[in-house]
């Protein structure tokens, strides 16, 4: 691809942002937080982000600005990524199209995921679903579930502690 400037980075960013969407709800997980880091890549773009020079690979340049915007936000909200997952992010993006010993790596991992779910209390597991695939917001799974929204937050904090614990 030829080398594009900071006009052409926005283009090329309307152009494939449902593909850039896609790519990024799959590495960080989360709908929500993928469509903010790309509004967030769009006001630095439109701000006149500075750029070293021409882009040779516009779309791993973006991937990486929307990452460390993501990265950006999950740290302001007080959502601290420890450094393994910090390091985690950064090598999904290093090849963005997975090789065979990759996907049954990825299928093993997802076999593994769903077990350790399959063991947690049916509350935890609903609240776990619900939250993070379904990407139902708290207050709704407490009104849909008629719990408080603590309850929802310590089921869900330890859905997710059990899930770090058996995975390891």
């Amino acid at each position: 691809m030829s080398d594009i400037g900071l006009g052409g980075l926005r283009d090329f960013m309307l152009r494939r942002y449902e593909d850039l969407k896609r790519r990024l709800t799959l590495q960080l997980g989360n709908a929500d937080l993928a469509g903010d880091a790309l509004q967030d890549t769009w006001v630095r773009l439109e701000g006149g982000a500075e750029t070293s020079g021409p882009v040779q690979y516009p779309l791993s340049y973006l991937m990486r600005m929307a990452t460390n915007a993501a990265l950006d936000r999950l740290r302001s909200e007080s959502r601290f990524l420890n450094g393994t997952e910090v390091e985690q992010v950064f090598e999904s993006l290093s090849d963005p199209a997975p090789g065979p010993a990759q996907t049954a790596e990825a299928r093993s991992e997802a076999q593994r995921l769903a077990a350790v779910i399959d063991e947690m209390p049916p509350r935890r597991r609903h609240i776990l679903i619900l939250i993070r695939v379904d990407e139902m917001p708290r207050q709704e799974v407490a009104r849909r579930l008629g719990v408080s929204v603590s309850l929802v937050d310590r089921e869900l904090r330890r859905a997710h502690d059990h899930v770090v614990e058996r995975m390891r």
